[in-house]
């Protein structure tokens, strides 16, 4: 009987050593588990048989961005008369009285005014508004023509900008060349979503016909190709969620609470190692 307490007393403490390593992993696994790996992949709707074949889904979401008031428009415009040519390239325009430079584009260009008009040199005012930029490169080599030799008309955004914020890894904003951009563009251009970013419930900001227009994306879903906002206009906003994961760890109410069992666990394991029989 003498040796059967010090026994116990091991027995009771190993158990409960036991228990204290049980609990913190159950703690541990309910607090983490909500970053699963199932919830990370894209297009999880596509079929893995198609492998080996062609799945495909048509085209017919995308729509030329629009012209509007305080767009700005780099244009340039080209002739078979050299002395034309030399006197184009002296007139090109500036934003904000900053002086021409072909190094810096961004303020380089002719601001859309808020009747929707530019001013050419020479050329004089043409409605923009409301046209794509193929359809004002028409209209300012039309207007062009009548007193340059078969002028050769280039119009693209100067300020086609799109900006992607949240769980992103390079949020920010990001100036596009091809005005064709799509959403995945653009998170891809972020460094794509991290590892706490809501694939399933991605939000878009767009500003159009003076309203704030707002759509989701599922980015787990092929659906995704079929949305009208699949492809972007200068202005848009996209804004990736948090998942629950993200959102416990910065959760500090939950850190406490998982401070004060810790305490509890340690105190109860305190208590059980000093029980003797």
């Amino acid at each position: 009987m003498s040796n059967f307490a010090p026994m116990s007393h091991k027995i009771i403490k190993s158990y409960s050593g036991f228990i204290t390593l049980f609990i913190f992993v159950i703690i541990s696994t309910a607090f983490f588990s909500c970053t699963s790996t199932k919830n990370i992949p894209y297009f999880k709707d596509v079929p893995d048989s198609i492998r080996n074949s062609t799945f495909n889904t048509p085209i017919n979401n995308f729509t030329e961005t629009k012209i509007h008031s305080n767009d700005l428009l780099l244009i340039s415009i080209q002739t078979l008369d050299p002395q034309a040519n030399m006197v184009m390239s002296t007139l090109n325009p500036t934003v904000n009285n900053l002086p021409f430079s072909i190094n810096n584009p961004t303020i380089n260009g002719f601001m859309v005014d808020k009747d929707g008009n530019i001013e050419i040199p020479l050329v004089g005012k043409i409605l923009v508004a409301g046209l794509t930029t193929l359809e004002t490169k028409e209209a300012i080599r039309k207007k062009a023509a009548v007193y340059y030799k078969e002028p050769v008309v280039n119009v693209r955004f100067g300020n086609f900008t799109i900006t992607v914020l949240g769980e992103v890894n390079r949020p920010g904003t990001y100036s596009v060349a091809n005005e064709r951009i799509t959403i995945l563009d653009a998170l891809g251009m972020a460094g794509d979503l991290s590892i706490f970013g809501k694939r399933q419930n991605v939000l878009l900001i767009r500003e159009e016909d003076g309203q704030r227009k707002m759509s989701r994306f599922d980015l787990k879903s092929s659906i995704t190709f079929a949305s009208p906002y699949f492809y972007l206009k200068q202005g848009d906003v996209i804004y990736v969620e948090p998942n629950k994961a993200k959102v416990s760890i910065n959760d500090q109410a939950q850190l406490r609470n998982i401070t004060i069992y810790s305490a509890v666990i340690n105190a109860l394991t305190i208590i059980l190692s000093r029980v003797n029989f």
